[in-house]
């Protein structure tokens, strides 16, 4: 006899399932601390990011959507992911990262995500 598993429905399915993705790139990918790891954080709201060293367990830069100078700026939230991306490239290179292994957070690879880590390649992150 079989014994069927109860799906939650709705958010509590996405938040889970978002959650097994994040826990499957996780396994692969980890911050060192010659290529730290760049952790995109979306939210239905704004979006964040943070150059991490994972051994010394240590945030080298961080940037956010609520930050002074990109808070209350012109355009959607595409144009807020690239401000996002090109200030923490600029906090990265400031803290003497170059190159930097993507962690999308169990976000799929299009849309802000894309935004943000093209601004950081254009300002001179290595991915």
């Amino acid at each position: 006899m079989a014994f069927g598993v109860k799906i939650a429905k709705g958010d509590a399915y996405k938040r889970a399932a978002a959650k097994r993705r994040h826990i499957r790139v996780r396994k692969r990918v980890s911050g060192t601390p010659e290529r730290p790891r760049l952790v995109v954080t979306r939210s239905n709201r704004g979006i964040t990011a943070q150059v991490i060293d994972d051994i010394a367990g240590h945030t080298l830069a961080s940037a956010s959507h609520l930050d002074a100078s990109i808070r209350g700026g012109e355009g959607d939230k595409t144009a807020q992911a690239k401000q996002v991306g090109s200030l923490v490239a600029e906090r990265a290179k400031a803290a003497g990262v170059d190159a930097v292994v993507f962690d999308r957070g169990g976000n799929q690879y299009a849309g802000r995500i894309a935004a943000l880590a093209d601004a950081a390649r254009e300002a001179g992150l290595k991915f």
